[in-house]
């Protein structure tokens, strides 16, 4: 490919199979794409011949959902093959995956399920992180994930476990400022405390979306509608410590048109712009 290998500090949209063909013919003006991972796992077809299209006119970063990464399964050596095909042939500036686990005894929950923050976790996660590295030959980004419950046996922050496990691993950090403010919420700590003690050098990429605020006193992390204000506030604050770092807008449920994803993208970029944040 003949694109910058590195992401522009700007506001990129996830790639979602309803806007493949409105993307292909409209071209946008938008800072990169995003594309999930095990999405592009097939030998062939539809979604790989729509992503090389896109891929010869914008930056890509490849999000994975798949690894588990703190499960106690062996990891999945046909998942990581498929990836690193993936990796190799579409060269990703950044290649990202999640601070969870998904499956127990090969089977696997549709959803990112949170870690008790021990020792014991983050040395387990910490070894499986440096061979996904090792056989990727690349670093990774690890992303923060939301939570509705937390673990009696957690002895760590949740910010100082991610913070100690991109130090102890090498990895870097795509901060998702959403996760942060709904964990925050949810189990009563400062959003900014953990902002604060993320190590700037470490966080290479942001995600931003929406929550449902339905349910009470608990918010559910659902990427189903607008930014909510409050996050908005967190991700200046965000671009006040890290600097400008690409910004990932993420809306994978109840998906609205090409038009109105961009318009909500570009209002990461309109703080980021009236902040006058320098890339970091």
């Amino acid at each position: 490919m003949s694109l910058s290998p590195h992401l522009p500090a700007t506001t990129g949209i996830g790639l979602r199979s309803v806007h493949y063909r409105a993307l292909a013919e409209s071209l946008p003006d938008i800072g990169w794409l995003e594309a999930h991972s095990e999405n592009y796992f097939g030998a062939g077809g539809a979604p790989l011949r729509w992503l090389s299209q896109l891929r010869a006119h914008y930056p890509l970063s490849l999000h994975g959902v798949g690894l588990s990464l703190g499960s106690s399964d062996e990891l999945s050596q046909k998942h990581l093959a498929k990836l690193k095909q993936l990796v190799d042939r579409f060269q990703p500036a950044l290649v990202s995956e999640h601070i969870c686990w998904s499956s127990i005894n090969q089977r696997f929950l549709n959803e990112l399920l949170p870690l008790p923050y021990t020792e014991e976790a983050l040395a387990h996660l910490v070894q499986r992180v440096d061979y996904v590295q090792s056989y990727l030959g690349r670093q990774i980004l690890l992303e923060n994930v939301s939570s509705y419950l937390s673990f009696a046996a957690s002895t760590i922050p949740e910010w100082e476990f991610v913070a100690e496990l991109s130090r102890r691993s090498g990895c870097g950090i795509l901060l998702d400022i959403n996760n942060i403010y709904v964990n925050a919420i949810n189990h009563g700590f400062d959003a900014e405390t953990y902002l604060n003690a993320i190590p700037r050098e470490a966080v290479q990429e942001f995600h931003l979306a929406g929550f449902d605020d339905s349910h009470g006193d608990i918010l559910i992390d659902t990427h189903s509608r607008p930014v909510a204000e409050p996050v908005w506030h967190l991700y200046a604050k965000a671009l006040q410590r890290f600097g400008a770092v690409p910004t990932l807008l993420e809306w994978d449920a109840d998906i609205p048109e090409l038009p109105e994803l961009i318009a909500e993208a570009r209002k990461a970029d309109s703080i980021r712009e009236q902040l006058n944040v320098l890339a970091a």
